[in-house]
């Protein structure tokens, strides 16, 4: 058997970064092989994170990244166990590469992505090296990217806790004006991680989950209502709706009919009604729109212009820009969104340990 000497531990140690004592006893149990020694690590890495596969990982960062001509952006979601871990340079640096290794992997799926090859190695191999010398349960959840045609830009934006990622794709009516709008790509991202859209437009809400939330939604401005009244607050208009998918012709004909029939008991001027009618009716539209300004991206009030939504914030910065513009794709991650975060009992966990 060959002798394991401190330098052949300390060369192991630094191509692996594992502890010292296994290294020892890899180039023990391998006969002084290198190669066969970082395979023994490689190995016993990947058995010590299938015994942590019982655990959640729930924290983690989200990785972005985006070609220099706005042409593609690429978006992964990397989960670790602890929040500490997230923070460490090491994990840092392994969402760094899996961003970059899901930016050129055709298929978005987390097998596909593992088939990949970086520097003549199959990628899911060095993944699992990466993750063993973390020694935390590492999970990549999802990654997506958005491509862009000449007349399209896309932009993203990362939050500084990385927990939250946003990519937008905005369509212009030339590449003109698509070069002109990467700044406003970005802006919109801002505002989409912080406003939480879940979708685009009000047009992608399915009518049973519209009808399901109307009478929840109307109900609970009720009852602010209720306390507003208590403290002697202005009250909140009641809506009829909460969507603009609900505004059917006949619908806001009846608002229309039903504003006049109001200014004429008030004795205002018909000659006026013009003036006035416009104005209520953009207010009877905003009550009523209540879901939309929650959850749909373009119709949300523009966090840099509340006088605006977002797509006439768009539409704004295009016309600026000499042209039109408008968006057409967003992606929104949130670190463990959906997922059951594991609360752990310290001592029951020592106590374990400890039997």
């Amino acid at each position: 058997m060959a002798a394991v000497t401190a330098s052949m531990v300390k060369e192991l140690r630094q191509a692996t970064d594992a502890p010292m004592m296994d290294c020892k006893k890899a180039l023990t149990q391998n006969d002084g092989d290198m190669e066969k020694a970082k395979n023994w690590l490689r190995e016993r890495g990947v058995a010590k994170s299938a015994k942590k596969a019982d655990r959640i990982a729930a924290e983690g960062s989200i990785g972005i990244k985006v070609s220099d001509d706005n042409k593609k952006a690429t978006m992964i979601e990397v989960n670790s166990e602890t929040d500490f871990v997230a923070q460490n340079d090491g994990f840092k640096a392994l969402v760094a590469k899996a961003v970059s290794q899901a930016d050129v992997c055709a298929d978005e799926s987390i097998e596909a992505l593992r088939a990949t090859t970086v520097d003549g190695e199959n990628y899911g191999d060095v993944l699992d090296q990466e993750i063993a010398k973390i020694g935390e349960k590492i999970d990549i959840r999802r990654f997506t990217s958005l491509v862009a045609d000449e007349n399209t830009i896309v932009n993203a934006y990362v939050h500084t806790d990385t927990r939250k990622g946003v990519i937008v794709a905005i369509e212009c009516d030339s590449p003109a004006t698509a070069a002109k709008m990467v700044e406003t790509a970005k802006f919109v991202a801002m505002h989409a991680s912080a406003m939480k859209p879940t979708t685009l437009s009000y047009n992608d809400f399915d009518a049973t989950f519209v009808a399901e939330e109307t009478k929840g939604r109307i109900e609970a401005i009720k009852k602010e209502n209720e306390e507003l009244s208590r403290l002697k607050k202005p009250l909140k208009n009641v809506p009829e709706y909460i969507s603009m998918s609900q505004l059917t012709d006949e619908v806001m004909a009846a608002a229309e009919e039903k504003i006049k029939a109001t200014l004429k008991e008030q004795g205002k001027p018909e000659k006026i009604w013009d003036k006035i009618v416009p104005g209520q009716l953009a207010r009877y539209i905003a009550d009523n729109t209540t879901l939309d300004k929650e959850l749909a991206l373009v119709d949300q009030n523009y966090v840099l212009d509340e006088k605006l939504n977002v797509a006439q914030a768009v539409e704004a910065a295009a016309k600026k820009a000499g042209g039109t513009a408008k968006i057409s794709a967003f992606v929104r991650y949130e670190v463990g969104e959906g997922m059951e975060k594991k609360v752990d009992n310290f001592a029951e966990e020592v106590a374990a340990q400890m039997a």
